[in-house]
């Protein structure tokens, strides 16, 4: 059975979460740092194969008004990049309006975690946030 793997992109660290070998629950699963657009598609992909994972959902950034900015812009270079590298797998988006914020809230709240160690477990966290939304949009189809 392949999993499904989420992504939180950003410019400085990437966050990933992935399924369970169902396919039903989203658990936070590795930071990878940022570097270039290829090399960042090509680390995920690396991830993706060696993980049995056939989707990857990545979070689009859409500003409150419903507009999308730069880093949705780059977003969606990322997803065209590993649609470029791979075609056993398939990429796309699921918009993550305020899971950074949620995972951030999370942490604080529930898991007293100091400022240092949240920049690493934000965005893992915000990616099994964007992958559950996912699992759960696509369950209701």
């Amino acid at each position: 059975m392949s999993r499904v793997m989420g992504v939180d992109y950003g410019l400085k660290r990437i966050g990933l979460a992935m399924t369970d070998l169902l396919g039903i629950t989203a658990s936070p699963f590795d930071t990878i740092k940022s570097v270039s657009l290829k090399k960042n598609a090509a680390k995920i992909l690396e991830i993706a194969k060696a993980n049995n994972v056939s989707v990857v959902v990545f979070g689009l950034p859409i500003n409150m008004n419903g507009t999308e900015g730069k880093m949705a812009e780059t977003v969606r270079k990322a997803v065209g990049e590993i649609k470029i590298l791979s075609f056993d797998i398939e990429a796309t988006t699921i918009d993550e309006r305020l899971t950074t914020v949620q995972a951030e809230r999370i942490l604080i709240q529930e898991g007293n975690v100091s400022r240092e160690k949240r920049k690493g477990l934000k965005d893992k966290i915000a990616a099994a946030l964007i992958l559950q939304m996912y699992l759960d949009m696509r369950k209701n189809i």
